[in-house]
């Protein structure tokens, strides 16, 4: 401590910040509220600390606007302990041994997780901040343990000091991430002060600790970094409990590295290539409102992407006339819709048409929406159809989708043309020299070994996984992806479960990070990246809607991919092609 103002200051001044990879990441801690005044202890403050982060107190408001502006800052939060939950938050009326409960306390800490895990910021709950993230995700909690339990309980609400374990837990076998960090132990000692506890886990969390009576003592999020303990960790860490300071170090390590995702997401162009948005649009359809789907401008920026294919999809139909006439204006009325928002929001948005547009907008802190269509079936049987997409500012055309159509066959078709049809091979030239992608996702073999043959420039897979993985014939061979990678194309992993995992159900923000290893292990970092296919059902644990994008970032880092890789992956590779198409139609 310094008592001379001088020597104070020469010391301030002195002080020179670290390089932006070595500054320590922002750990928010939320508030707790006593007599009206928001307070935290000094544990919680030096824990953080202790482990390497940099604390940064949440006061307790309820202004989302405000809120949402400091949540933006974070690269971790810790939700703090402190009263009982209302139980109206969980469809439950008060029993008497309900205790101390603060309304305006309970809306700010549900606000604040609220904002966020939207942003996919990690997060640590203790004691009653454990019970807050069970609740908010869906779960429920005993409003009094001791008389709601059916079973002999602990003394958990102990009166000793809390900076001293008071009984044991087990840690859950099998794969979690606390049994881990815990070295693999069966069990370790914890301190407890509460009387509420987590009664039913939130749906997508995993229980990971348990006390000796039953009560739950840790949960997790599955493919997520949030997770809750019950126990008050803070005060333990800081009287040299190591296992208890390597919790803390655990979550802000997890938050440094989510700092350096949004790092790097501000110096590289994110891309997602193929979303399926305009599909689900409303008669007035409004891209900057979070409403109804995946894809918005909200989304994009709270999972910092800087731009994303919106396509008109049409589902294959009948081939006559009338048929082809009516799939053809489908595909402008909803290449017009995405248009339109570009008249809602000119100072948030720009329809993008080339890769300078797209780094433009990013320049300018704008979000980039390229427009593609998925089905050739809305050219028809009129070639002049290219021409037209192309003015509209459509970047590329993927062949078809499930079902032979007059330019190929579908991996989903019936072997009409045993490739592409002799239209087709038209088609994919005229695209060529205009400057349009040839999309080859939903296309049969045949159709894909047709296309690089009668292509004079890089094709791509706009939203295609490995059939290595998960055999589905939507997905692309290794010999295809080698193939693909030979003449300079690049496959867009796709989010779809059904492609991801042949077990729909499970499939995870996990295995597309495994899709995404397989296409660099055997056609190289140049030629992979991500297609979504949000809004067309695509969909994962961990990873199911754009906001949540940049958690394939934080796991691309885990998995020891250097900025670089990550810049080709998130659109690099992409626009690389896009480009070379592009070139190509102007010379």
């Amino acid at each position: 401590m310094y008592l001379d103002l001088k020597q104070l200051q020469e010391e301030v001044d002195q002080y020179t910040s670290p390089g932006p990879n070595e500054r320590p990441p922002r750990i928010g801690i939320s508030a707790n509220r006593k007599d009206g005044l928001p307070c935290v202890a000094e544990t919680y403050v030096q824990a953080v600390l202790d482990a390497g982060g940099a604390p940064v107190i949440i006061p307790v408001i309820t202004e989302i606007g405000a809120l949402s502006e400091l949540v933006a800052g974070l690269d971790g939060l810790v939700m703090s302990g402190g009263g009982d939950i209302h139980p109206l938050y969980v469809g439950e009326e008060p029993i008497p041994a309900l205790q101390n409960v603060d309304p305006f306390r309970d809306e700010f800490d549900l606000i604040l997780l609220r904002l966020a895990t939207n942003r996919q910021i990690p997060v640590m709950g203790i004691c009653r901040g454990h019970q807050v993230l069970n609740v908010a995700f869906g779960g429920s909690v005993y409003q009094d343990i001791h008389s709601q339990h059916d079973r002999p309980l602990l003394k958990h609400s102990q009166d000793m000091d809390r900076a001293y374990p008071s009984h044991t837990i087990t840690l859950e076998s099998g794969e979690n991430e606390l049994r881990s960090l815990f070295g693999g132990k069966d069990r370790i000692a914890v301190n407890s002060f509460h009387h509420q506890a987590v009664k039913e886990i939130a749906p997508g969390f995993r229980a990971v600790a348990t006390a000796p009576d039953g009560i739950n003592e840790a949960i997790e999020a599955i493919e997520r970094n949030f997770f809750g303990v019950q126990w008050h960790p803070e005060a333990m860490a800081t009287n040299g409990d190591e296992s208890m300071r390597a919790l803390f170090a655990y979550h802000v390590e997890k938050a440094r590295r989510f700092a350096r995702a949004k790092a790097i997401h501000r110096r590289i162009v994110t891309l997602d290539s193929h979303t399926d948005t305009p599909m689900i649009f409303p008669g007035n359809f409004d891209i900057g409102k979070k409403e109804g789907g995946k894809v918005n401008l909200p989304f994009m920026e709270e999972g910092r992407i800087d731009a994303t294919f919106m396509v008109a999809y049409i589902p294959q139909g009948k081939r006559d006339e009338a048929s082809l006439r009516a799939a053809t204006g489908y595909a402008i009325e909803r290449l017009e819709q995405v248009r339109r928002q570009e008249l809602l929001h000119p100072d948030r948005m720009v329809i993008a048409t080339s890769p300078q547009e797209i780094l433009e907008a990013k320049k300018n802190g704008k979000k980039a929406i390229c427009l593609g269509i998925e089905n050739g079936y809305a050219i028809g049987k009129q070639i002049e159809n290219l021409r037209l997409f192309k003015e509209m500012g459509v970047s590329y055309i993927t062949l078809c989708h499930n079902g032979d159509n007059d330019l190929c066959d579908s991996a989903r078709g019936k072997q009409e043309w045993n490739g592409l049809s002799p239209f087709g091979k038209e088609v994919v030239r005229e695209m060529n020299r205009l400057g349009l992608m040839v999309d080859v996702s939903h296309a049969a073999e045949s159709t894909f070994y047709d296309v690089l043959e009668t292509s004079e420039m890089p094709i791509v897979a706009s939203h295609s996984s490995a059939r290595a993985l998960c055999d589905h014939p939507r997905n692309l061979t290794d010999d295809q992806l080698k193939a693909l990678a030979g003449r300079g194309g690049v496959a867009q992993v796709c989010l779809y479960k059904g492609f991801i995992n042949e077990d729909a159900e499970k499939a995870s923000l996990s295995d597309a990070i495994r899709h995404i290893n397989h296409i660099v292990c055997v056609a190289g970092i140049d030629h992979v990246g991500i297609g979504s296919d949000f809004d067309g059902d695509g969909e994962l644990i961990g990873c199911s809607a754009t906001n949540e994008l940049i958690n394939i970032t934080v796991r691309l880092l885990e998995e020891g991919y250097t900025e670089e890789d990550i810049r080709k992956i998130w659109g690099g590779n992409f626009l690389r092609v896009m480009r070379t198409v592009q070139d190509f139609h102007a010379r």
